[in-house]
């Protein structure tokens, strides 16, 4: 068996690029991992299987259920193994598969297995890869954490020039041993996040709430866990699964998400607060459905404490990071929510804009530190966004050293 985290699975389907693939599995080795190659049985057809089997000591699997050493290693052994699944090159049926979560050959069905980073760099016709449909595919993927090495302009097996050559060497290597360093860098930490909307109820089927769908919160906790963090997910009520290997904790009230918190904070090294909080509460509950004509025309609402001022009170070694949903000028709300609540980073994004934040698979930040920088992230998948909150965070931990 392979030392932990030095297995590297090379996905190979049957792009007429598939030539590259081998110095894509000789790159890895020379940096230290061994590589184990599955290939479509598409591609076996292209290029024997033998030669990536001579190449990287293990034999090549193709078929999970003819072949014996597919059998062997078994698509659920091998994904509990991988460190990183790197498909190169990727074709559009087979980029189509992974987003359909269609399982009908032993790369599809151990991509559906994984929980590693997956890196996938797409390889074919220019109208192929901008064809709608692709591009949708591409997109849905990105949305769940996978990270695309884009391709580039040249002359291509169809005889056309354009889009769609697979990237060079260098750079899909380079990409994946990025995601193996990074995979490493929060090994002895525990991170802390908080994740979807509140309910305050009035009976057992009224509540105030408000539209957060969660995933931005469950993108930070599945990247948190890339990096090797010991990572705390505490949950309000959404669709979501959680991401494997999460602690997660789920609750319904700004007061049940406060007493986690509070509970936990003392073990955390960075705390990410993406929970969207009711700020407010009904000053009374009903065990019993109200009936309407029982109810009144004007409500008492009760503050709730704000979760994130407490624990920029509370916190001594812990990097502590905001997020505010804003209206009007968002640089100078952002501004004025990292001083009165004592963050070491404010994230923070423009409600107002359709098809962003709430419930969208994008959003688009503005970074705040206590240094006066603040720095927009472009719109971008929120998967995208965790990364990049993530790289800063380990920035602001390192300096606590």
């Amino acid at each position: 068996m392979t030392g932990p985290g030095r297995l590297v699975v090379l996905g190979v389907s049957s792009s007429v690029g598939i030539y590259k693939a081998c110095e894509i599995l000789r790159g890895f080795q020379k940096a230290g991992f061994e590589v184990q190659v599955v290939m479509t049985p598409n591609a076996a057809k292209l290029v024997s299987p033998r030669l990536f089997s001579a190449l990287s000591g293990r034999r090549a699997a193709v078929d999970p259920f003819d072949d014996e050493e597919a059998r062997r290693i078994g698509h659920v052994r091998l994904a509990q193994e991988a460190a990183l699944l790197v498909v190169a090159p990727a074709t559009a049926n087979i980029i189509a598969k992974f987003a359909s979560g269609l399982a009908d050959d032993f790369l599809s069905t151990l991509h559906l297995a994984v929980t590693c980073p997956v890196l996938i760099a797409p390889a074919m016709n220019e109208a192929m890869y901008l064809h709608p449909q692709t591009q949708e595919n591409i997109k849905r993927l990105k949305a769940r954490g996978a990270e695309f090495i884009e391709p580039g302009s040249g002359y291509l097996a169809c005889g056309d020039e354009g889009w769609g050559r697979l990237a060079p060497v260098e750079a899909v290597v380079q990409a994946g041993l990025r995601r193996l360093e990074a995979g490493r860098t929060l090994a002895k930490k525990t991170v802390l996040v908080t994740a979807g909307p509140t309910r305050e109820r009035l009976d057992p089927v009224r509540f105030l709430s408000n539209p957060s769908s969660g995933r931005m919160g469950y993108a930070l906790a599945a990247e948190a866990l890339r990096r090797g963090a010991r990572t705390i997910l505490i949950t309000g009520p959404v669709s979501l699964v959680p991401p494997a290997g999460a602690e997660t904790v789920r609750v319904e009230s700004a007061e049940e998400m406060r007493s986690e918190v509070l509970a936990r904070f003392g073990e955390a090294d960075a705390v990410l607060m993406a929970a969207a909080v009711s700020d407010f509460r009904f000053s009374q509950t009903r065990s019993e459905k109200a009936r309407k004509e029982d109810l009144p025309e004007t409500w008492r609402l009760v503050r709730n404490a704000d979760i994130l001022a407490e624990l920029g009170r509370l916190k001594t070694r812990q990097v502590l990071v905001g997020f505010a949903a804003e209206t009007g000028d968002v640089e100078e709300g952002a501004r004025r929510k990292l001083r009165e609540k004592n963050c070491d980073l404010l994230a923070a994004n423009d409600v107002s804009r359709k098809g962003l934040g709430f419930e969208s698979e994008d959003n688009e930040l503005l970074l705040v530190e206590p240094s006066g920088t603040a720095t927009p992230t472009g719109r971008a998948p929120k998967t995208e966004l965790s990364r990049i909150v993530l790289d800063r965070v380990e920035v602001l931990l390192e300096r606590r050293r």
